[in-house]
């Protein structure tokens, strides 16, 4: 692929399968690996709160705060739980909040709700909120999503296509139109390479999931394309391997078959190499 010339790709680690490290610990292994920043949840106690925000400082690494916590099936308790929690979110002024957002059983209606409540936040607070692609919420598959993305020009993406290659038990090939628009809207990644019977394999160095690699490559290839050529000036990647129950194990000893942190670094390096920066 061409270089990314104007355009700046940013790395991010998972605090994700990291947690039995302190804050200090993690966030020095992050710093040392060579990592730009990281994406995690928002500890509630402030304690902890205090112990990443000082440890971002102090390491210089920027900050994409998650959202999932939000998992009320009732909608309009919901809809207070999800707002309070984004607003509480953005007052630290992470680069931008992904949001695991609304449920696949709530209406079109009720999660365009969710979704306009999200970037009238991100208008009034200037931290943008991006929604992730995911198994049980309002994008769970590439069509559904689609129609999302046809009616809210303002949607953007965290893609982690991973989920609707599971969902649709195919690598799309059949859903083309609804992949490129969401492609379009894409402006964070996950990278995690997942296949037709689960988000992740369990080792996309295998030979086995050569395949799964080339069609997740495909797609993040274009993103990159689409966004250099729109003007985009930054892009955001987190190597998303998961630990378990994502990441297989061995049977009876729950032994992970692969080394959670090696492989999101193996991803990030083989990016790296391919965008050449």
């Amino acid at each position: 692929m061409a270089k990314l010339q104007s355009m700046q790709l940013l790395f991010f680690c998972p605090r994700w399968g990291q947690d039995h490290l302190s804050w200090d610990a993690f966030l020095r292994k992050v710093k040392d690996a060579g990592y730009d920043g990281v994406e995690a949840g928002m500890p509630d106690n402030d304690r902890e709160k205090d112990l990443l925000l000082n440890g971002m400082a102090k390491y210089g690494l920027q900050l994409i705060l998650q959202h999932w916590e939000t998992t009320t099936a009732n909608f309009d308790l919901h809809l207070q739980q999800y707002e309070q929690r984004l607003r509480t979110m953005a007052s630290v002024k992470p680069l931008f909040i992904n949001s695991q957002t609304g449920k696949d059983f709530f209406s079109f209606n009720q999660n365009t709700q969710l979704i306009t409540v999200a970037e009238h936040i991100g208008t009034v607070t200037g931290v943008p909120v991006f929604h992730e692609t995911h198994r049980g919420k309002f994008s769970f598959a590439a069509h559904v999503t689609h129609r999302f993305l046809e009616k809210l020009p303002n949607l953007w993406l965290t893609l982690d296509i991973s989920h609707w290659f599971a969902v649709a038990e195919s690598f799309l090939q059949d859903q083309q139109e609804a992949v490129e628009a969401a492609l379009a809207k894409t402006v964070h990644i996950h990278a995690r390479v997942g296949h037709t019977q689960g988000p992740q394999v369990t080792d996309p160095r295998a030979k086995e999931w050569e395949e799964a690699l080339q069609f997740h490559l495909q797609c993040w290839d274009k993103i990159v394309e689409i966004q250099r050529k729109a003007g985009r000036k930054l892009l955001t990647i987190a190597p998303e391997f998961g630990p378990l129950p994502y990441m297989p194990s061995l049977p009876y000893t729950r032994q992970p078959i692969a080394d959670q942190w090696e492989v999101n670094a193996y991803i990030r390096k083989l990016l790296k190499r391919r965008y050449g920066v």
